[in-house]
């Protein structure tokens, strides 16, 4: 006869989906109290997707430090600089998504939620200023949280920083 599942092993596995759902909460949580009190803004929708990588696959490459915050330096730069250089077109969306996936391999910055940044950057305008905040000083901000979150549960992060 078959043993149901002891409550103990229930609740682990609960936990284990719990702990990086809090992570997220409090990283966006943080970030935008932060903005708040800077008056600055360090939230985009990436961050979101980042959260995931960085909270429930901490050990990924994805996930480490330069790959976060060189992810979307990088991409939001390539962003700009068609952006400025090209305008908002079909094929100046696509060659700057293609060309910012190119350059993340490239410089071993691959960070998948930073392949929306340059549509982001590109289909709202964004000025110069948005490569400081929100992007680098918000993944900063991700990448601090993450630190200690994952210090606080006792998980190895980052397993490389550059």
């Amino acid at each position: 006869m078959n043993q149901p599942a002891s409550s103990g092993s229930s609740l682990r596995s609960t936990l284990a989906v719990l702990i990086p759902g809090i992570g997220g909460f409090l990283a966006i949580l943080l970030c935008s109290l932060v903005g708040n009190v800077a008056h600055a803004s360090l939230l985009m929708a990436p961050f979101g997707a980042s959260c995931v990588i960085a909270f429930a696959l901490p050990q990924s490459p994805l996930a480490q430090p330069r790959s976060l915050i060189g992810g979307h330096v990088l991409s939001t730069l390539v962003g700009l600089c068609a952006l400025t250089a090209f305008g908002v077109h079909a094929w100046s969306l696509a060659l700057a998504v293609g060309a910012a996936i190119t350059l993340m391999q490239l410089t071993r910055t691959l960070h998948p939620p930073a392949g929306a940044d340059p549509l982001l950057v590109m289909l709202t305008g964004a000025g110069w200023g948005f490569l400081l905040t929100p992007v680098l000083l918000g993944a900063m901000l991700l990448v601090l949280v993450a630190l200690g979150y994952h210090r606080a549960t006792r998980t190895r992060y980052p397993t490389a920083w550059w």
